[in-house]
Formats: structure tokens, C-alpha cells, sequence
């Protein structure tokens, strides 16, 4: 069976019709796009974004002018991995994306391979967490310590994540804080509770012929391994309507982590957000909670990470 060709969803080139070379065109102020070369030879794209403070200024459009805001800047910086469908100017996300820059903060996207304009090679879990672990070592780099950094995932990105964090903690690389959005504890669980899996979950091939191929092609996503490896402070966001990953599966993480960190609450934060709110999978960026979340949050981690 190809690998991951069986998650991928059809709409992982939506919107087709984008122009990654002109972020302006999706409403994105003060951006540029970008392309970063892996060390496996993949060519990412990617999007950097400035914060609300510096659109004014009289910053050039070249890439070394960006890229020495971010050496410069003492702002923090937001590196982004998006879920399964679509790409990085998927709607959802470009409304992320201004919220973290009206939040004043940088913020850097792009898309995994096979995903918007990167390279089409071959998908595996161990593919897009190499071009993930690649482009934070690159962003790490660039800012070289000017600036706090942290990693936001949405929905697989948070199994994306949580695995580049794991294998960069047993490097001795720690980041400011990290981010989960919708996550689930597994890949095993995620697909057995998944909406199109609840008519088939219980018939005795399914494992077989559903959950081990996953298994087999390197697709495990089992983020309740990563996060007891990850050392710096955690913030788990779940709507309880989520349609996509169920509540929870988010629980079950919040939990592994508590018991993993010694149910250091302040370590390790989750946000229960109310169904009746409507925000299910993907709005989680409208919560009106979420700003004031974001700043406590970083406040918190910049003292929490000093103490470690």
C-alpha cells in the first residue's frame, strides 16, 4: 500500500488557485515567500510573516532584510505546522496567521513535502518530521537567540510536532513552548475514532486492514511517546466539538503529559474549549479567549524555561 497516500485527503492542494509567491494576494500584510532547501534535498515552501510593529517601518522586500529582523528582533516567533488538507494559505490558517501578528509576533509557515508548492517526493511520517525538525533547526539559526521561539501545531501537525520536539529534547535543543491545537494521543486511536470509522471499528478486519497499514508505512504519530520526552511548557487547545479528532484524544495527551512532567499544571496546560461555542476542528482561531491564552501563556514559559 503507498504510503500515506491513504490519510492524505484530495483538498491537500487547496486553494488551488493560490499564488504562494504573493502572500499579499490571500490578504497576508508584511509577508514574504520563501523556499528552504532540506538536507534530504526536499525544497519547502514557506511563508514568513511580520509582527503588526513592523509593517510601518521601512524594512526591504529581500530576503536578507527579513531574515536580519529576525536575528534582530526581540519579539517571539511562531513556527507553524498545519494539519492534514490543504496548505499554508488554507482559510483557517491565514486567520491564525493575523492573529498572531496583530499579537505582534513572527511568524514563520510552510508546507511539508508533497503539500502546496514543496517538492513532490514520497510522504511518510519520517519525511514531513524531517522537513519539520529541518526548517525549526533553520529557524533556530536565523534567530540565533535574539528572540523566544515556539512551535504551534494543528490537528496531524501536532503529531508532526510533537515528534520533532521528542527527537530535538534528546539533542539537548529545547524551544520557549510549544503548542497543540486539536491533537490527538495516537495514530492508532485517532483513525478507530475518526467519524468515517465508527460504521467499521468494530468488524474484525478493520485493525488489519485500516490501523496497521499505518503501522507498516512508518505512520504512527504517537504523540503520548513524544510529549513525555518534551521539556518545555505545553499548551493543549480542544474543542469539545471537534468532529475530526474527538475530545478525547486531546484528554488522553493532556494526561500522558501531566503524569510524564509530575502533573506539573503549570508545565503542562490544556484549554477545554465549549461546544456550544461552534468552533469544532479548525476555528479555534476565532475563540475569543485565545488571545488573552496566547500572551499568558508565553509569559508564563519565558519564566518557567529560565527556572529550568
Amino acid at each position: 500500500m503507498p504510503k500515506w497516500e491513504i490519510c492524505r485527503l484530495q483538498s491537500v492542494y487547496w486553494p488551488r488557485s493560490v499564488d504562494f509567491e504573493k502572500p499579499e494576494a490571500v490578504g497576508l500584510e508584511g509577508a514574504r515567500n520563501f523556499y528552504v532547501q532540506t538536507d534530504q534535498d526536499v525544497n519547502i515552501g514557506a511563508w514568513q510573516i511580520l509582527p503588526r510593529s513592523l509593517l510601518n517601518t521601512s524594512i526591504s522586500c529581500t530576503s536578507e532584510a527579513f531574515e536580519s529582523v529576525l536575528a534582530s528582533s526581540k519579539r517571539p516567533v511562531i513556527l507553524y505546522m498545519h494539519g492534514n488538507s490543504g496548505n499554508r494559505a488554507s482559510g483557517h490558517r491565514l486567520e491564525l496567521y493575523r492573529l498572531f501578528q496583530n499579537l505582534d509576533y513572527h511568524v514563520v509557515c510552510f508546507d511539508y513535502r508533497s503539500y502546496g508548492d514543496s517538492d513532490d517526493v514520497d510522504l511518510s511520517e519520517t519525511g514531513v518530521v524531517a522537513d519539520s525538525k529541518y526548517m525549526l533547526e533553520w529557524l533556530i539559526k536565523k534567530v540565533k537567540n535574539s528572540a523566544p521561539i515556539y512551535v504551534w501545531g494543528h490537528s496531524l501537525g501536532t503529531g508532526v510536532a510533537s515528534h520533532v520536539l521528542a527527537l530535538m529534547a534528546s539533542e539537548g535543543v529545547r524551544i520557549a513552548g510549544l503548542f497543540l491545537e486539536a491533537p490527538f494521543n495516537n495514530i492508532a486511536d485517532e483513525l478507530s475514532e475518526h467519524p468515517f470509522a465508527q460504521l467499521f471499528k468494530h468488524l474484525p478486519w478493520f485493525h488489519w486492514m485500516i490501523v496497521q497499514p499505518f503501522y507498516d508505512n512508518e505512520l504512527r504519530f504517537e504523540s503520548d511517546k513524544h510529549i513525555t520526552k518534551i521539556e518545555c511548557p505545553i499548551m493543549i487547545l480542544h474543542a469539545q466539538d471537534d468532529g475530526v479528532i474527538p475530545f478525547f484524544l486531546g484528554e488522553k495527551l493532556y494526561k500522558a503529559a501531566l503524569e510524564s512532567h509530575g502533573n506539573e499544571t503549570q508545565r503542562v496546560q490544556m484549554e477545554r474549549i465549549d461546544a456550544a461555542l461552534g468552533l469544532g476542528h479548525k476555528w479555534i482561531c476565532r475563540y475569543d479567549k485565545l488571545p488573552e491564552l496566547i500572551t499568558n501563556f508565553l509569559a508564563k514559559s519565558t519564566k518557567t524555561t529560565q527556572a529550568l
